[in-house]
């Protein structure tokens, strides 16, 4: 028997999606666009007296805010995703990220719902023609700064998931080629949420302000913004429940337990413990416990994971019970 060092059983703990980088510069790139546009808005508000322009612009600014908590989760996930103080990595933190975001849409729509109401009780003048460019600008931003997230919610990519033994090798079955959608990335998508806010609220705001110009219908940028803030809050509750099933370790889906159930509750073994959680956009961890009157090795069972890709990190126990009584 030949020995190894410690180093040759030990195994990575990297969970990031396979388009961590791509969707962090893409991030970024959004931020820039965004914070430029809020200070366009702000100027032009100032310039030309309008407050629409002035709180659209602010508005802004805290989506900026937002997607730079994207930008920065990003970034401090990859600089300590090697971390060993994180036991399962910083794959999650996107998740955190995306929670922290959701919560501001949320106060977002809060904030638009209750100005437009005021709107409506206590309507202000509008400068309609300057209104009008600076909002089709804004509207040519947003979905400038969508596509190029969409871009990357929207891509495939091939990615290895191998499931290890306890000794952290990988299982010796071939796991192949496993697609997956970067909207497992809730970072991503809570930044894609914001900017599609911002598109939502451009397109309304040009809607009333050309009913205002033309038909003098003032009342149409209130009711507008109402509608808004609604959209606003159910994409809210939505990135909310995502993110925070995640956070809560909450089991992905039942698809993927019941196929771990069906590969291994065999010839008489049976699952008496199961925990499957999320640890990374493309990535489940899983801790397994097998009772069993004929037991095997933990890698004789990880063997038969080796098709459910996702799994990135399994643990296996075994429980020997020879009285445990067999179905047919």
């Amino acid at each position: 028997m030949h020995s190894k060092s410690i180093e040759n059983w030990r195994h990575s703990h990297v969970f990031l999606g396979a388009n961590h980088a791509r969707n962090e510069w893409r991030t970024w790139i959004v931020v820039v666009l965004t914070a430029v546009m809020m200070v366009a808005e702000i100027i032009a508000g100032l310039a030309f007296g309008s407050m629409a322009l002035l709180a659209d612009g602010f508005h802004m600014a805290t989506h900026a805010g937002a997607l730079s908590i994207a930008g920065i989760a990003y970034w401090y996930a990859r600089r300590y995703a090697q971390d060993e103080r994180f036991s399962f990595g910083t794959g999650k933190l996107g998740e955190l990220a995306g929670y922290s975001s959701a919560v501001i849409l949320a106060i977002v729509a809060l904030m638009i719902g209750v100005e437009s109401v005021l709107r409506l009780t206590a309507p202000i003048p509008i400068r309609f023609t300057e209104a009008i460019f600076v909002a089709v600008v804004g509207l040519v931003v947003n979905l400038v700064s969508a596509w190029i997230l969409h871009a990357g919610a929207g891509e495939r990519h091939d990615h290895h998931d191998r499931p290890h033994d306890d000794h952290g090798h990988a299982a010796a079955d071939d796991l192949g080629h496993h697609l997956h959608h970067g909207h497992d990335d809730h970072n991503l998508r809570s930044a894609y949420f914001h900017v599609l806010t911002d598109a939502l609220t451009s397109v309304l705001a040009i809607i009333a302000l050309l009913a205002g110009r033309f038909y003098g219908w003032l009342w149409m940028d209130p009711l507008m913004g109402i509608v808004g803030s609604i959209v606003i809050a159910r994409w809210s509750w939505s990135l909310l429940k995502g993110a925070g099933a995640v956070l809560l370790d909450m089991r992905p889906d039942k698809a993927t337990a019941d196929r771990v159930r069906a590969a291994l509750e065999q010839k008489g073994d049976r699952i008496a413990d199961l925990h499957l959680w999320r640890v990374g956009p493309g990535h489940m961890a899983a801790i397994v416990s097998i009772v069993s009157d004929r037991p095997q090795e933990p890698a004789h069972y990880k063997g038969k994971l080796a098709h459910i890709a996702k799994l990135a990190h399994v643990t296996v126990e075994v429980q020997p019970c020879p009285h445990l009584k067999r179905v047919a």
